[in-house]
């Protein structure tokens, strides 16, 4: 699919992977719309790229029909989706203050895994309407899981049960979406420079990026961002996990 002309949604898109697929996606002509919740981030984005930016909690089932009603009587129907909104903590089964609380765990799926389903499901069910394109395609979904999916670290149970569900779930859904022109893929980024790794020393992060096989260093947004938009333009890319990784296979801590 050609993206100038479409209308895209960005979720998370204020900011790190998401920010740059939203300035990516607009560059190549497509009009983009960015959920996320921290407004002054997104209205900033936005108001550069020409696009909008809509309040939307991804998990919450009203507040996505809004958002995705709100995009639409803006900007018209969406036929692009990248799911870039997410959260993490570092916490272990069992710790010096007892067993991991349940509510922590439960959020982080609620964010992740719950929230990229919501906003696939309510996608989906609007795309699936409008006229096909070239080719019977409809729309691409690209979702975010992480390298911590298949090599998760200590600290990681919470984080790594909700990207091992978003890898589990991709082939499903565009087995699913199959027969409306939908197609599905998932990027799972190793270690990027996000405002997650921000919080780091300067020194820390390049520790980590020294890891990395090659190039032995942080990934870049933009690069996320490029693989989002190729996926987003190869129709033969489908029910796919790609790893973006520089060849790194996370040690357990």
């Amino acid at each position: 699919m050609n993206p100038a002309g479409q209308v895209a949604i960005v979720t998370g898109g204020g900011s790190g992977l998401g920010e740059a697929t939203a300035r990516a996606l607009a560059a190549k002509g497509a009009k983009v719309a960015i959920f996320d919740l921290q407004m002054d981030k997104a209205e900033k984005v936005a108001a550069e790229i020409g696009g909008a930016a809509f309040e939307c909690n991804v998990s919450s089932a009203e507040g996505g029909e809004k958002a995705f009603a709100d995009a639409a009587g803006k900007l018209g129907p969406a036929r692009i989706l990248v799911n870039c909104a997410g959260i993490a903590i570092a916490m272990k089964t069992v710790g010096k203050d007892g067993p991991h609380p349940l509510d922590l765990y439960r959020k982080v799926l609620e964010v992740n895994l719950i929230g990229s389903f919501n906003m696939i499901r309510l996608f989906a069910a609007r795309t699936q309407d409008i006229e096909p394109l070239q080719g019977g395609e409809r729309g691409v979904i690209v979702n975010t899981a992480s390298v911590a999916a298949f090599d998760g670290q200590v600290g990681q149970v919470a984080y790594s049960s909700s990207k091992g569900g978003i890898v589990g779930m991709t082939l499903p859904v565009a087995r699913d979406l199959a027969r409306s022109g939908i197609r599905v893929c998932t990027i799972a980024p190793g270690i990027f420079r996000t405002p997650m790794m921000a919080g780091l020393p300067e020194e820390a992060q390049q520790s980590l990026g020294q890891q990395v096989p090659f190039p032995s260093r942080l990934g870049e947004p933009a690069e996320y961002a490029a693989l989002a938009c190729h996926i987003v333009e190869n129709q033969m890319l489908n029910g796919e996990t790609i790893r973006l990784d520089g060849a790194i296979r996370m040690a357990p801590r």
